[in-house]
């Protein structure tokens, strides 16, 4: 662990809290990251808020509330852990590994907040936010002034040249363990080509395929 210790710039005190933070449920229930995951999200959230709240004195509540929702949900997550470079070190059962756990972006999110958890139980919260400040840097440097989440820009699209005619959605295809889903959704507008999206929740799926159908509106 000394080798991931040294991304994380923190020295464990509690090396075993750390190797909780990395057990995935595949192997063990009892000893798995879940609790960790569900302090590592409100310590996430906190820092979060309190970086953009300093950032974006202008910024009225809702728009602060789309810009933390952005880097919150769970696709953040998983790109800063890949940053951190925590898929290495997840502990999985050898049938997660074998179906690729280690690059799967509900894995990778999960311990990435428990790693923050574990962060701040064994060095305190200045240790956490450093990790996330770091790791969500290129975040940060990537928001829009414009936050409108995918699915919102293509409905508001839609009632401004469909007569209000809403973008339908329709779940296609389910796979993968309960643990770790695989959702596809189909999107469509009238007048145009159904476009299909991935992700590992229905919404990250519907949101994937609103930007698929604007990505094909922009080409037009």
């Amino acid at each position: 662990m000394s080798d991931l210790e040294n991304r994380l710039g923190h020295t464990f005190k509690d090396p075993d809290l750390l190797k909780r933070a990395l057990t995935h449920a595949s192997i063990s229930t009892s000893g798995s990251n879940e609790r960790l995951e569900f302090l590592g999200d409100r310590v996430l959230g906190l820092v979060i808020a309190e970086k953009l709240h300093h950032l974006y004195p202008g910024d009225p509540e809702g728009i602060l509330a789309l810009k933390l929702n952005a880097l919150v949900r769970s696709e953040a997550c998983a790109l800063a852990a890949e940053k951190a470079g925590l898929g290495d070190h997840l502990i999985l059962a050898n049938s997660e590994i074998a179906s690729g756990g280690r690059k799967k972006a509900a894995l990778l999110a999960g311990a990435c907040e428990a790693v923050i958890a574990a962060l701040y139980l064994d060095g305190g919260f200045a240790v956490a936010r450093d990790f996330i400040e770091r790791n969500w840097q290129d975040q940060f440097a990537g928001l829009s002034p414009d936050m409108r989440d995918a699915k919102t820009a293509l409905q508001e699209w839609s009632q401004a040249k469909k007569g209000g005619v809403a973008p339908q959605y329709r779940l296609i295809r389910r796979e993968g363990p309960d643990h770790a889903p695989r959702f596809a959704v189909e999107v469509s507008v009238a007048g145009q080509s159904p476009v299909t999206g991935e992700g590992g929740s229905k919404r990250e799926a519907e949101q994937a395929a609103a930007r698929a159908m604007l990505a094909q509106l922009e080409q037009k």
